[in-house]
Order: C-alpha cells, then structure tokens, then sequence
C-alpha cells in the first residue's frame, strides 16, 4: 500500500566555526579600513589633479568601504536565531544583503563613473600636477594588493582545486567571493586609470582620462552583474551539488530496509544550513520499530558525513498496511 507522511525531523546543532569564515571576515575588516585609507588618498589625488578617472576610483573605494560594511550586516543578521515568523532561521538575510552590494556597486560604482567619464569627454580638462595622480596610484596598488590577499586567502579556503569561477558558481557563501572580485575589479580599475592618467597627460589628450573613467564604470557594472547572478541564484533557493546528492541517495540505499529513493530534495537555508527532504521506499513488512531505527541510521550517516545538513526530514512512501503500526523483532 502507497502512504506519505512526515515521519521524522531531525536538527544537528554542530559547534565551532563553519570551514573559512574567520579568513572570510579578516578579509571584510581588511578591505574596509584598506578602502577608507585608498578612498581617502584618491580624492586627495583628484582635487589636487582634476582627473575624472581619479574621482571614479575614488568613488570606487567608497563604494567597497560601504560594501563592507554591508556584508558584516548581512552576517551579523543571519546570524539571528529561529523564531515564530522565521522558523528556518536568518540564513538567507546574508544572501539579501550581498544582492544589495551587487546593486550598489552597479548602480553607484559603475553608474557615477560612467556618467563622470562621459562629462568629462563632453568638457575635458587638462590633468594637473600629474605626479599626484602616480604617487596616490603607486600607494592604492600596494593597499588594494593586500587586501585582495586576505580576500584570496578566505576564497581558497574553500576552493578546493577547482577554477576560479567553477568555485564561485558552486559556492554557497557570498563573503567568500565579493570581497576576492571587488579587490580583483579595484586592482584592474588602478591600472585603467594609470593608462588613461598616462596617456592624457603624454598625449595632451585629456579624453583619455575620460575614456579610462567608462571602462571603469562598465568594469564595475560587469562584476555587479556576477554578483547579482550569484546572490539571485542563492536568495531563490539552490539545491545541494550533484556529489552531494549522490552520496545522500547511496547513504538512504545501503540501509537493509531501504528498497529505494523516490525522491531527494535539498535547499540551502544559509551558507551553512541545508535542508533535505528523503521520500523512501521500503521494504514490505518492515516493523515500526524496523523503520525508526532505519531512519535513525540513515540520518546519522548523512549528518556524519555533511555537517552542514542541520535538517533531514522522511516521508515513507511505500509500506504494508498490515505492518504499519505493528512490533519489530
């Protein structure tokens, strides 16, 4: 006879700190208090010099600081325990809040560059004091550069051999990447303005200037795009990756009880919070007791093996009538 019911919940509170997320924070604290000093440096630069694509880098910075910030909001909040209205927990709060990052690094990152560098085509001024502009360059590289470490640092943690944007594409933790592609998008941004700075003041051709302004802007807009992919994707609801769902599948099959795996969903609540849901088909004249202690293994076997699955929940979907309620040997 064909049944369905829920027949157990289990939660697994594991202790200790998720896999990267000490390194994920270094880098956050870093990247704030290195783009609040390079912000600082590059509107010096601008006022002394009148150089759009110093102004846009400027505003660059500012916008990362502000980034920052919001990422540590976005952590500290889903951070927040289960309640009433928000029983699965926070976890996706982080989620929300990198899509905020990614919508203020396209609109106010890219936007005011691009603006700024189309106004300074349409009326260009002539660079001054030039050495300004290659100090302040020289100084932001070298602190970009250290942060983008610490962001890298956090970002392999967690790579585990794959490409750069094969690990991006599978990760489920946004502090991982944002902070690795903001410094990465920065660094490039440092070496745009230096050539439109160079070329502009070589040339006596202060569009150049302009010009390195737009491409900052459009580079900013192109990695607000990734992150606004990435955090879209994790808002909705992802499921867990395919290996994962496999070794979940053998681990429910290699129970004796078990004649097979109907169905298999899984969502991520939170960078480190996964639900799974295991519809099973058993074996006829399976007892009750048979079956709890079937679905008491199997849930141990897949909490041993993914910590991160803090929910698993069973629907039995095949089971004799006769040996529903009945007593196991």
């Amino acid at each position: 006879m064909r049944w369905g019911v829920i027949l157990s919940e289990s939660k697994a509170n594991n202790a200790g700190k998720p896999e990267g997320e000490s390194e994920s924070l270094a880098a956050i604290f870093a990247a704030i208090i290195g783009n609040l000093l390079i912000a600082a440096t590059k509107f010096t630069a601008a006022f002394f010099t009148g150089s759009s694509a110093m102004l846009s880098e400027g505003i660059h910075s500012v916008v990362d600081t502000g980034n920052g910030l919001l990422m540590l909001v976005g952590i500290r909040n889903s951070k927040k325990p289960a309640d009433d209205e928000h029983p699965f927990g926070h976890g996706r709060e982080l989620y929300f809040w990198s899509l905020v990052v990614a919508f203020s690094v396209f609109a106010v990152g890219g936007g005011i560059s691009i603006y700024e560098g189309i106004t300074h085509i349409l009326h260009p001024t002539p660079i001054e004091n030039v050495a300004w502009s290659y100090s302040v360059l020289g100084v932001s590289l070298v602190f970009e550069g250290s942060t983008w470490y610490f962001g890298w640092v956090a970002f392999a943690k967690t790579r585990r051999g794959r490409s750069v944007f094969d690990a991006i594409r599978r990760s489920k933790d946004p502090t991982n990447f944002t902070v690795l592609l903001e410094d990465s998008a920065a660094i490039a941004g440092l070496l745009v303005a230096f050539a439109g700075v160079f070329l502009g003041h070589e040339f006596g051709l202060p569009y150049f200037d302009g010009i390195a302004s737009i491409v900052i802007g459009i580079l900013l807009c192109m990695v607000a795009l990734l992150l606004g992919g990435e955090s879209r994707s994790l808002l909705i609801g992802e499921a867990a990756d395919g290996d994962t769902l496999r070794a979940i599948k053998e681990i429910a099959q290699a129970d004796p009880h078990v004649e097979g795996v109907n169905k298999l969903l899984t969502i991520y609540l939170g960078p480190n919070d996964v639900a799974v849901t295991l519809e099973l088909d058993f074996k006829d004249k399976i007892s009750a007791i048979q079956l709890r202690h079937s679905v008491r293994n199997i849930e141990l076997a897949i909490r041993d093996k993914f910590p991160k699955i803090k929910r698993v929940y069973y629907e039995a979907a095949s089971l004799s009538e006769n040996h529903r309620d009945g007593d196991g040997d």
